[in-house]
């Protein structure tokens, strides 16, 4: 592993990558170089505002992808943010080469990542764990926010892959939730092209791990219903004992993540149609 020094952080890499385009863009004042993905994350003051660059083209320290596929990925992933602008989802500035790699500029979104590297629900101090001390109505409006952007998904013609909470921002100081990380969307139609797909086992329909399988609407009402048991609820162990809703929303959820795709909600509309008359009666 090498460190190299930018602006007031430091990047930790698998070999020396220089970094001196940031200057066109200003001062990095904080780095997130722990991504699986290849890319790198910074935050950078303008003098007037700040950014996140999400950057790839460095030998990142964890990820065992090639900076060239990291650089293909990054570029192939623009039209998607582009084509599902949402008020839940980071908003994306521009993006272009720079350097001896690709980089998307976003608008500085205050907000943590529900789940890091290595994170475990137990460490007190983690956004996870706090955010799970959070009232139900906070969390409950965590869940509405990303509900909203995967019916705009959705209606967009695209599928989410490899959603978890690791894509799910929340600012505790003014309490709003938003959406990153969604480069692997796909526009529909979409099979299985791998067996195991990108993502966590904690939010994965029995879809994403058989090769040619559909994945469709159907396959995100799943992850919608297991993002429900992740906030709320005991994760992979979805037993009422565990869920801090109401019953009225537990059956909800269990509905939407049912394995069986001809017992789930036919869309993600239906699905928010019946968890809204459930929060109405709880």
């Amino acid at each position: 592993m090498v460190t190299v020094s930018v602006d007031r952080v430091t990047v930790r890499l698998r070999e020396h990558h220089d970094f001196s385009f940031l200057k066109q863009l200003g001062e990095a004042f904080g780095v997130f170089d722990e991504q699986d993905s290849g890319h790198i994350g910074f935050g950078v003051s303008t003098g007037t505002e700040r950014l996140f660059v999400k950057y790839a083209g460095a030998n990142t320290i964890c990820s065992h992808c090639d900076p060239a596929e990291a650089v293909r990925r990054l570029n192939a992933a623009m039209p998607v943010y582009e084509a599902l602008r949402h008020p839940n989802l980071v908003e994306l500035r521009e993006h272009s080469s720079i350097g001896r790699g690709y980089a998307a500029i976003f608008s500085w979104f205050p907000g943590e990542v529900l789940r890091g590297p290595d994170e475990t629900q137990a460490h007190q101090a983690s956004p996870r764990r706090r955010h799970r001390d959070l009232p139900l109505e906070r969390r409950l409006g965590s869940l509405d926010a990303v509900y909203s952007f995967h019916e705009h998904a959705a209606l967009s013609g695209y599928v989410a892959i490899d959603f978890y909470d690791g894509s799910i921002l929340y600012d505790f100081a003014q309490h709003i939730t938003k959406i990153c990380d969604i480069d692997f969307y796909h526009q529909l139609p979409y099979n299985n092209p791998m067996g195991r797909m990108w993502g966590s086992t904690r939010f994965m329909s029995p879809e994403e791990f058989e090769l040619g399988a559909v994945i469709d609407e159907v396959t995100n009402v799943f992850n919608m219903g297991a993002t429900a048991f992740v906030l709320l609820g005991g994760g992979l162990y979805r037993s009422f004992s565990t869920w801090e809703g109401s019953e009225e929303l537990y059956e909800v959820a269990l509905k939407a993540a049912t394995p069986d795709r001809t017992g789930r909600y036919p869309s993600i509309a239906a699905f928010r149609e019946a968890w809204s008359r459930a929060r109405g009666t709880s």
